[in-house]
């Protein structure tokens, strides 16, 4: 009896022992790190209308063309027009996106060259073609550059084979024939059938690699080798990502083909700019992905500074994700009754004009009432329809571990940039921290 007291004693004092070593913290001591608190544990205090934050580093990896490159090209490719080039953050790599004059327009083949103007590898092989040149992205640490890639069309409209003939249009051939069902996960498939590349007077040729319908994401690496589609999932366009800062992975947002057409033909009838809306996710360069969530959205997700989260907005709301842990969680902050009280606020201090839309002859917004009474009883939350600044989310930029800030706009992109509209950009944050109950014993 004794000795089976004592058993239980010691099994007391180790689950004891055990839970003190999970929580990690003291009671009533902070984290020291927020990365160290779940999504879900998260507080946050929102400011509005605070002065926009220092977007210089968010510039676009585009740059003016390489000289030494445009030398190259200029004297031993009269065939090979240069786009643009993409220089690595060390300076040791410099990315050529050129295209030949045969090509089909706005799709482009990708070289790297060595600081020096020496050309290193071709990257994408004959039937291999890159789209959005613009998102085209190094990683943070040189390591690699991530690129959007598909089975090359011909003129005819049909793809690509691995003979360089084309189908007849109505039956497009791919490149490589290939399924989500027979591609085995996290591998970088080769097609040994693949057509190889012409080889330019300097660089190796490119190395055959498996390609789709529609647009993936690609990685290589510094030097130009080792191409591989990080994502394999025909039917989906990956048109956005972006690194963590620890390169590890990438937060992209991918769009459904049939729902691709589908917007784009109805900004088509509205004369209007196509802005493509997609799911959010995160894609590690190992190749495993993780949908973030199932509501697309237009507005391009950001990663917090020690990378282990992700945020992402759905017009008036902002979710943030766990990107690390064999757990992890999400947690949704909805930001409605803020921005209605605010933009409140900012209406009767700065009387912003309404956006005025093209061909209209209305000089306010068609929702605004001008017979709201500036003073609202206390707890009453003022009425939408007449706030001219009570916009949506357009933008996220996650500047510090505790400082999540957002834009809120009036958009509207058309065909004929005469007549875009934006009007009352507003700048607000969220300052965040661990919630009380993540300072103790849970």
């Amino acid at each position: 009896m004794f000795l089976r007291k004592l058993i239980l004693f010691g099994l007391l004092i180790f689950a004891f022992s055990a839970c003190r070593n999970q929580v990690n913290q003291p009671s009533g001591v902070a984290p020291s790190s927020l990365r160290d608190v779940p999504a879900l544990r998260l507080n946050f205090r929102y400011e509005a209308d605070v002065p926009a934050p220092d977007l210089t580093n968010e510039a676009s990896q585009i740059e003016e063309r390489n000289g030494l490159v445009q030398a190259d090209f200029d004297q031993n490719r009269p065939q090979e027009i240069l786009d643009m080039t993409v220089t690595s953050p060390d300076k040791q790599r410099v990315l050529a996106v050129f295209h030949n004059v045969t090509d089909v327009q706005n799709e482009y083949r990708l070289e790297m060259y060595s600081a020096d103007g020496k050309s290193l590898k071709i990257i994408t092989h004959e039937g291999m073609a890159v789209h959005f040149p613009e998102t085209i992205r190094w990683a943070p640490d040189s390591s690699a550059v991530a690129f959007v890639a598909m089975a090359r069309l011909a003129k005819t409209g049909g793809l690509v084979n691995e003979n360089g003939e084309t189908g007849d249009g109505a039956e497009p051939v791919p490149t490589v024939e290939a399924t989500p069902e027979s591609l085995p996960e996290n591998t970088n498939t080769e097609a040994a059938n693949a057509a190889p590349a012409e080889t330019p007077q300097t660089g190796q040729p490119a190395a055959p690699v498996l390609t789709f319908r529609t647009e993936q994401i690609y990685l290589s690496d510094a030097n130009g080798n080792d191409v591989k589609p990080v994502t394999q999932n025909e039917g989906l366009i990956y048109f956005y990502y972006v690194w963590s800062p620890d390169s590890s992975a990438l937060a992209a947002l991918a769009a459904k083909s049939t729902e691709w057409k589908i917007f784009q033909f109805q900004a088509d009838q509205r004369g209007e700019m196509f802005r493509p809306a997609g799911r959010p996710r995160i894609v590690e360069k190992t190749g495993r992905q993780r949908l973030l969530d199932d509501y697309p959205t237009q507005v391009h997700p950001v990663w917090s500074p020690d990378s282990a989260k992700v945020a992402a907005a759905f017009d008036k709301q902002i979710r943030i994700y766990d990107a690390v842990g064999n757990a992890p969680t999400q947690a949704a902050i909805l930001l409605r009754n803020q921005l209605l009280l605010s933009s409140k606020v900012y209406d009767d201090l700065n009387k912003p004009e309404a956006p005025v839309e093209p061909n209209s002859n209305a000089n306010t917004n068609k929702n605004a009432n001008t017979n709201v009474p500036a003073d609202l009883p206390e707890g009453v939350l003022p009425d939408e329809n007449s706030l001219v600044s009570f916009n949506p989310i357009t933008k996220l930029f996650w500047s510090e571990e505790t400082l999540l800030y957002f834009e809120t706009a009036y958009v509207k992109e058309y065909k004929e940039s005469v007549n875009n509209v934006r009007s009352n950009a507003r700048w607000h944050r969220l300052v965040l921290s661990p919630q009380a109950v993540a300072l103790g014993n849970q």
